[in-house]
């Protein structure tokens, strides 16, 4: 059997990169920074919302196929005509998450932890601190990756601004070809406890390793669906774009 060209191995490298990046806490240095626009927002449904999240992921192997993986995720928003005739911009809330995380034989990893919302007292912010606990588990098969992301906060403080006891859950499947594109589908689905509302968001979308320079980058475009939300909240359709800087190993 013949040895695989410099071409081939490349492909083989870009293949294997980006069915790990399918996982939302592999094991990988990464900068991504996350695009979404979503309109029909607030009492007149003539609101628009643009978020820009950059939200590096940082790994620490802990040995014996364990690592505590972190992500932080530091949101930029810029919206008008949410509140009718204002406009607001500043950064949101800073949400720290951590998991201990390790993947058995078989190719299921799991991960638990924390989670922390930081309040950044600006106009976009709750101004409230809130944290509680985050779980993972997914499986690799092949081509696919698929698994459920969640999490639950309450508010920390003894006289909230904004009283929170939310649920996140986010699952999703992947399909990663051997050109190393990968297509998504994904719900990041949110109940506030507080106001009894379901906030459920249908994403679907094909990312593809194109390095720069060297430098492995995922490049992520993927629209989106409003299934419910609260009434004041987005409607109808919604864009997202994503690049995603992977950081090589020293």
């Amino acid at each position: 059997m013949c040895c695989l060209t410099a071409t081939g191995q490349t492909a083989l490298a870009d293949e294997d990169l980006a069915q790990k990046l399918a996982n939302p806490i592999a094991a990988i240095t990464s900068l991504p920074l996350q695009i979404n626009l979503d309109d029909n927002l607030g009492p007149n449904d003539k609101g628009t919302r643009k978020t820009i999240n950059f939200q590096p992921v940082i790994p620490f192997s802990l040995g014996d196929e364990a690592s505590l993986v972190t992500r932080t995720i530091v949101p930029y928003i810029d919206q008008k005509d949410v509140i009718p005739g204002t406009s607001q911009s500043g950064f949101g809330d800073i949400l720290f998450n951590a998991w201990y995380s390790k993947t058995t034989p078989d190719k299921v990893t799991w991960g638990v932890g924390p989670i922390l919302r930081i309040p950044t007292w600006s106009d976009v912010s709750t101004d409230t601190w809130a944290g509680g606990a985050t779980g993972i588990v997914l499986k690799v098969a092949g081509p696919w990756t698929m698994g459920a992301l969640g999490n639950h906060i309450w508010d920390l403080e003894s006289n909230p601004k904004v009283p929170t006891s939310a649920s996140f859950v986010q699952p999703f499947v992947s399909y990663t070809t051997s050109s190393a594109f990968t297509y998504t589908l994904t719900s990041e689905s949110t109940y506030d406890w507080k106001a009894t509302e379901w906030t459920i968001p249908i994403n679907l979308s094909v990312a593809k390793i194109l390095p720069v320079g060297g430098v492995p980058i995922n490049w992520v475009a993927g629209a989106g669906y409003w299934a419910t939300s609260p009434d004041n909240g987005p409607e109808g359709w919604r864009l997202r774009f994503q690049l995603q800087v992977v950081i090589p190993k020293g």
